[in-house]
């Protein structure tokens, strides 16, 4: 490296230090957006529930707010990824359980192997895109479960203030069961396109038009997912 690249360097990361600027882990940017929100409303230390949460720290929707010492819930099926969130995130209550959509007690989650471990699902329409796209072939296990409702009641004095939900498939569904009236947490963040390895998914249109039924407005897309908001917090009718 020559000096001046060096010196420019040097230059940027005061920048950086001088406008406090963040570090982004998740997939799009997304713990940033929702921190400015949550600045906005004047929510400076925001409770969370992630479902789906996979990895503790890269790709995460939740580990910023962690990182400057929130605490929440995270449920992840698998169960060496629990391992792995519990060893990064000690001060959060680590879930291995899948959500119920109603009383059945366990489900099959199709769990793909390694690096991919990510499109794992409990949804089995799902599971047969992914193997017939990729030829991979997922391993069956049977995982409890557990409604939303139980966790946040069971976990939270207060709904909390953030909800991220990736589950490969089944977001809608686990929002149709959560209980908007006592419940609702301030924001959600949901996955809310399609599967594809080929760059051909599709926005799941009908996630949004629920939110919006339930009070919420779109705050912000990453393409990959919505941000919502409650209106009320922003005096919206």
């Amino acid at each position: 490296m020559n000096l001046k690249r060096f010196l420019g360097k040097c230059k940027r990361g005061i920048q950086v230090i001088r406008l406090q600027a963040h570090v982004s882990y998740a997939q799009v940017g997304e713990d940033m957006i929702v921190n400015y929100l949550f600045n906005s409303l004047n929510i400076s230390q925001p409770s969370y529930l992630e479902i789906g949460t996979n990895q503790p720290i890269s790709c995460n929707n939740t580990y910023f707010f962690y990182n400057k010492g929130c605490k929440g819930v995270c449920v992840e099926p698998d169960a060496e990824m629990c391992k792995l969130i519990k060893e990064k995130r000690p001060n959060d209550t680590v879930l291995n359980i899948g959500i119920g959509l109603n009383d059945t007690p366990n489900a099959t989650f199709y769990l793909f192997p390694g690096v991919l471990n990510a499109w794992s699902t409990f949804s089995e329409e799902e599971a047969e895109i992914r193997q017939k796209e990729s030829g991979l072939i997922p391993k069956k296990v049977l995982v409890a479960l557990k409604p939303i409702n139980d966790i946040i009641k069971q976990h939270f004095d207060t709904p909390p203030n953030y909800l991220s939900l990736d589950v490969e498939g089944l977001d809608l569904e686990i929002l149709k069961t959560l209980d908007f009236e006592n419940l609702a947490p301030d924001v959600i963040c949901v996955e809310t396109i399609t599967f594809s390895i080929t760059n051909t998914e599709e926005k799941v249109q009908d996630i949004s038009d629920f939110m919006h039924s339930k009070g919420y407005f779109t705050y912000a897309d990453t393409h990959v997912n919505t941000i919502f908001c409650k209106k009320k917090l922003f005096n919206i009718g």
